[in-house]
């Protein structure tokens, strides 16, 4: 069977500005269904994943995702007559009487959440389908749950959903075992402490819902000690096992609960006016973070401890945007309460468009298996005539190096040297991490490499902490990974200390609380990243380099050769790999232009 799943709520940005006029981006962000993204699967092969913002380069996009699909159908050689079904990661019928007590919550289900609006959107891009027959909805939670379970290679796991929410939970409890996923237990969208967690990240002059990875990454620098105790009003943990946030009924008028300014007011009258955009980071707002990470990291350790003692399982799968926060999910990890973990790349609502079209697969034929998985590089690639065709439309001289060995010896030399390079190779990515195929690399040794990479490369705040990949084989005798725990870390997903005889010869890597969000590679599934690893190691004498995702501040990941050799440009590297072309920003200094233009959407 051929399907496609699909993530976002297309409607949900232009319904709330329509009916609150004036409201603020930030604002306006604060609604169900972004991250849309679309994902093939033919019986028991993932095809293609990829999300939308990729092609619109609007980060965190919930616009219905037809540049994926027909990403996805052009990889799969298919028509959309040809597919089976489309699976959407929500399903808000079971809701709809809850829906119908208010007006204005009538007017969003119909507009933006129903069945209905679905087809109506499919129709508009595709109207030769009969969607009433090929639509299923799968409900959001199951979705997540099923993108991570069913890749995990596990016959059995505990499965944590714990994200803003879904139709109406903050966080789902499953259990996963050969095929089947049964729901233990949720907790229901008032008590979400993912919602916490962004209302937070708000109440700190950053982005609802898109930059909560920058909170995380700001707690180290805090004392969690100084606002303990008001966290613990806000995360009420129960005796078995669940918990409460009575913090969030502070939103009490449809403006508030839109906004949620009840909370934010509740906050502000706590520890003082919430800073703004682009304001300077004082020791409150660090404190603030601190102890924010520290209760979400307690409210996770005291669902899973309890439910774990219940059911005994060994094995735990996550999903859900709460999931791509590699802290806690180190804190997790070194518990010692499950002696495996594995949690979906893309474990944000992106990742709800693969997790549905394989629960669609599931309820189909319940006889199918999907092999555990490696990496996740389901995404567009380009040959080297379209490399090349690019690059002599713009006129530029290259340097093509088809030797393997070669070239990561060339580029291993150049960054050993202190340069900054855009390495662009084979299938994108999908999720938010670059893995290795859509990276800037940089030299893990220089001290200054991470401000000049935050300041002059990426162009944001300069606490940010960078990420080391290294190889698999090699990871246990510089971070605290145990022998045979190395596939774990594939993914970036954990963060785990860095040895202390290490971090100093790691200054780029090693955040300022010793730790660091590990990429392991494995030669097998990673050949040419690992063989600059390899290379690495000869030239510098340590197996790891300092890996980024290639884009700038505000911009998704570069998706295409042109987008590539734009944000090469604007971003100042030094050098770019794609492919086995190597360009030399030296030889292009009478072609720089002063920024790239604007993001267009090519096929």
């Amino acid at each position: 069977m051929k399907v496609i799943g699909i993530s976002g709520l297309d409607q949900s940005v232009a319904f709330k500005r329509r009916e609150f006029p004036g409201l603020s981006e930030r604002y306006l962000r604060i609604v169900q269904g972004l991250d849309s993204a679309a994902a093939l699967v033919v019986d028991n092969e993932i095809v293609s994943a990829i999300a939308e913002e990729r092609f619109t380069g609007e980060k965190h996009t919930g616009a219905f995702p037809i540049h994926s699909i027909e990403s996805c159908l052009r990889r799969g050689r298919l028509a959309i007559e040809d597919i089976d079904a489309v699976a959407h990661g929500f399903c808000y019928k079971p809701y709809r009487r809850f829906f119908d007590l208010d007006p204005y919550l009538g007017r969003l289900f119909r507009k933006v959440y129903s069945r209905d609006a679905r087809i109506r959107c499919l129709r508009v891009h595709y109207p030769s389908v009969d969607w009433s027959t090929r639509l299923i909805e799968v409900p959001h939670h199951l979705a997540h749950a099923a993108s991570a379970f069913y890749l995990s290679g596990l016959e059995e796991a505990l499965i944590l959903v714990a994200d803003g929410m879904g139709e109406a939970h903050g966080l789902t409890l499953a259990i996963g075992h050969g095929g089947d996923i049964k729901v233990l237990t949720q907790i229901p969208a008032i008590s979400s402490i993912g919602i916490l967690y962004s209302i937070v990240t708000l109440y700190l002059g950053f982005e609802f819902g898109c930059d909560e990875y920058k909170v995380m990454g700001l707690a180290p620098f805090g004392n969690p000690a100084v606002y303990k105790e008001a966290f613990e009003q806000f995360v009420n943990l129960r005796n078995n096992g669940a918990y409460t946030v009575p913090l969030l009924n502070k939103d009490r008028t449809l403006n508030e609960r839109e906004t949620h300014d009840g909370v934010l007011r509740e906050l502000a009258g706590m520890f003082g006016p919430a800073r703004q955009p682009g304001d300077p980071i004082t020791a409150r707002d660090k404190d603030v973070a601190a102890a924010l990470q520290a209760s979400l990291e307690g409210c996770l350790l005291h669902v899973l401890s309890h439910t774990q003692r219940e059911v005994q399982l060994e094995n735990l799968c996550m999903a859900g945007g709460v999931a791509l926060n590699c802290v806690a999910n180190g804190v997790i990890r070194r518990s010692g309460m499950f002696r495996s973990i594995f949690v979906q790349p893309a474990a944000g609502d992106d990742g709800t468009a693969l997790g549905a079209a394989l629960f669609a697969q599931r309820a189909r034929r319940r006889d199918i298996r999907f092999d555990r998985l490696s990496l996740p590089f389901w995404g567009p690639d380009y040959d080297e005539d379209e490399v090349r065709r690019s690059l002599d439309q713009r006129g530029w001289s290259s340097t093509c190096i088809p030797s393997v060995v070669q070239l990561v010896q060339h580029v291993a030399t150049r960054i050993a040297q202190g340069q900054i390079l855009g390495w662009f190779q084979g299938r994108m990515e999908f999720g938010p991490r670059a893995l290795g195929n859509r990276s800037i690399l940089a030299d893990p040794r220089d001290p200054s490499m991470r401000a000049r990479i935050n300041q002059r490369i990426k162009k944001r705040e300069d606490f940010r902490p960078f990420a080391p990949a290294v190889k698999a084989e090699a990871a246990h005798i510089y971070f605290d990974i145990a022998p045979g725990e190395e596939h774990e870390y594939a993914h970036m997903l954990f963060a785990t200390t860095v040895k202390e005889q290490y971090r100093a010869r790691l200054p780029a890597v090693t955040h300022v609380d010793g730790t660091a969000r590990v990429q392991t590679v494995d030669r097998e599934h990673h050949f040419k990243f690992w063989s600059l690893l390899d290379a690495l190691e000869q030239v510098c004498g340590l197996p790891i380099v300092l890996n980024t995702s290639f884009n700038v501040q505000g911009q998704p990941m570069v998706r295409s050769v042109e987008e590539a050799l734009d944000t090469f440009i604007s971003a100042g590297l030094d050098a770019l790999v794609i492919d086995n072309f190597v360009v030399d920003s030296a030889m292009l200094a009478d072609r720089r232009s002063p920024a790239p233009p604007e993001h267009v959407v090519k096929a």
